[in-house]
């Protein structure tokens, strides 16, 4: 068979003249494509000089440490960590030495520990406390405390009923007498096997739910009269309500 044929117009032909041209120019592709593909497998960002935490590293200029993680410079003040109020982020006294009565058992009040007095912590609170404030502390005591002290402050919480060691009631004379600087503190860093709460709970938080210890201190001693005239028919609502949780089951407890 011949490899070239005649058109309509007579014109001679030759087939698959342009074959070569199509195989050249894949070539060229192919070619830009590797090269691109290889430039891609450079070893530069992957071996370029740097320092791996923890690593040491040879000394040069004035690094004579082998440290590559540099402390901070004398007098460096990270943002948002200028805590210059004492009071307010401490709930100490500037300048003072702290010290409390300690517990003599296990939930009980003693006569010598109510007797002793709280050195070195504030007295009032270092900010104002607005009825807000108190629905916050509220809202904070139930996630952080209530699992241990229970939501009256009775030291009755869940973990409490599994077991766990039981803290004192804040209804305890000791803890009555102790002043708003020492609940702060005690969450700030913790106490025996209260572990601290500083990073989970902002100053601003810790001082709102020192504010609900004192309401539920209030509390557990208040009598009726004590409520305001316009606030005593919530009371009455509250009874209603808690007696139809009693009838038979609780509300949410399966039977």
């Amino acid at each position: 068979m011949s490899s070239s044929e005649v058109n309509h117009k007579g014109t001679k032909t030759q087939r698959g003249a342009g074959f070569p041209c199509s195989r050249s120019l894949c070539l060229c592709v192919f070619v830009v494509f590797l090269a691109i593909f290889s430039l891609g497998c450079r070893q530069d960002m992957h071996n370029q000089p740097k320092y791996i935490p923890l690593r040491p590293i040879d000394s040069f200029g004035s690094i004579k440490d082998g440290r590559s993680a540099r402390p901070l410079v004398e007098g460096t003040v990270a943002r948002d960590q200028l805590r210059d109020d004492v009071e307010f982020y401490t709930g100490k006294v500037a300048g003072a030495t702290s010290s409390t009565p300690q517990p003599q058992g296990s939930g009980q009040a003693t006569t010598q520990g109510a007797t002793q007095t709280y050195q070195g912590f504030v007295t009032e609170f270092p900010v104002d406390i607005t009825a807000a404030d108190l629905d916050v502390g509220q809202e904070r005591f139930n996630i952080y405390c209530s699992v241990c002290h229970g939501l009256t402050g009775a030291g009755d919480g869940m973990i409490v009923r599994r077991g766990f060691r039981r803290p004192p009631s804040f209804d305890e004379e000791r803890l009555r007498q102790a002043p708003p600087g020492y609940f702060f503190d005690v969450i700030t860093n913790g106490f025996g096997t209260m572990p601290k709460y500083a990073s989970e709970v902002s100053p601003e938080d810790r001082w709102k739910i020192v504010a609900y210890i004192r309401a539920l201190q209030l509390s557990a001693r208040a009598a009726v009269a004590d409520v305001p005239a316009q606030e005593r028919g919530k009371l009455s609502n509250g009874e209603k309500e808690h007696g139809r949780n009693q009838d038979g089951k609780a509300q949410g407890e399966h039977r």
